[in-house]
């Protein structure tokens, strides 16, 4: 591939040694960057490529074996301008909700199909791909025309024709509250010693556009940050906020569990059991067994076992699933 970009600052030529930051990259860490050498600098002439020394700012230009550092966009700097950030990721005004499932009709022709859809993720900047716990190949697109041209081009230039067996289009759809839970929810664990009281409250929309769109300001900040975000552009209470104990699903999504228990020292002792049951839940919601969106749980009180034996994950895990359940459903 060759990748396409905008000089905005500076001279880019072949031959330099740049940093390439990807759009995960956090200032002041080595997270999704790399230093790699630019091998040529070429101008984009419709279906030709008219190679140059260096290209200045203000144009456009493509550069040859940066690709295999980049997904879908980068930002390049000098490789010594150790203070530069990352431009922000482009968001775009539709979401790659209508997926397919992949497979090869030969199973010789599995090691193809991984590399052209690394390749085809690449070539589009909206297209997603994803592996499913049961194996399945995923190709999501904003809908069945572009699926269709995206698959079209996996077979054909990405695959050198291998034979694919293409499941049906299916969109994705997601599970919310739009209100308070109508009571405090009780559930009791298989051995009837632990008990969890939890309530159910909706997020609200711009919350879990913030969440989805810069993730990475909320869930991977330490919890002070966090809770100065949260309650300067949200209207969160501090101390809630700070008492955040995980997202979902995978620890990132627009879901919440918050601590609102007091006065309990063993609650920490379970925490690990309740984040399991919240990324579990939040990936297969009660109603439909779609993904969570914009569901946060307070947990009020807990009730546990004085011997440890009695208040393992096998017994709060389900526990935690049946009470999360339960809030939804209370809820609206």
């Amino acid at each position: 591939f060759i990748a396409f970009g905008r000089v905005f600052s500076g001279k880019i030529k072949a031959g330099q040694k740049c940093r390439i930051m990807g759009p995960n990259h956090e200032y002041g860490t080595k997270e999704d960057m790399s230093i790699k050498n630019i091998q040529r600098t070429v101008l984009m002439m419709g279906r030709y490529q008219e190679a140059v020394e260096d290209v200045p700012c203000g144009n456009v230009v493509g550069l040859v074996g940066a690709d295999c550092f980049i997904t879908k966009t980068a930002t390049l700097t000098d490789e010594d301008n150790i203070d530069c950030y990352p431009l922000r990721d482009m968001k775009y005004s539709v979401s790659p909700i209508v997926r397919v499932a992949v497979e090869c009709l030969e199973p010789a022709d599995l090691p193809k199909l991984v590399e052209g859809l690394k390749r085809l993720e690449k070539s589009d900047p909206l297209v997603q791909t994803s592996i499913e716990e049961s194996g399945e190949y995923i190709i999501a697109g904003a809908g069945e025309l572009h699926l269709e041209i995206c698959l079209k081009d996996l077979q054909e230039d990405f695959i050198s024709g291998a034979k694919l067996k293409i499941s049906e289009p299916v969109v994705s759809f997601r599970e919310t509250i739009t209100d308070v839970s109508s009571m405090q929810c009780l559930s009791k664990s298989p051995n009837k010693h632990n008990r969890l009281f939890c309530k159910g409250v909706p997020m609200g929309d711009e919350l879990c556009q913030h969440i989805e769109d810069e993730g990475n300001r909320v869930h991977a900040v330490d919890p002070k940050t966090r809770a100065c975000i949260l309650a300067d552009e949200f209207d969160w209470d501090v101390m809630e906020a700070r008492k955040i104990w995980c997202f979902g699903p995978n620890g990132v999504g627009p879901n919440v569990v918050v601590d609102m228990t007091k006065g309990l020292h063993d609650v920490d002792q379970v925490k690990d059991s309740l984040v399991a049951a919240w990324n579990w839940a939040t990936r297969e919601g009660v109603v439909c067994e779609e993904t969570m969106r914009g569901v946060r749980i307070n947990v009020e009180d807990v009730l546990l076992s004085t011997r440890t034996s009695l208040r393992g994950g096998g017994q709060i895990i389900p526990t935690a699933r049946r009470v999360y359940y339960a809030c939804c459903l209370k809820a609206k």
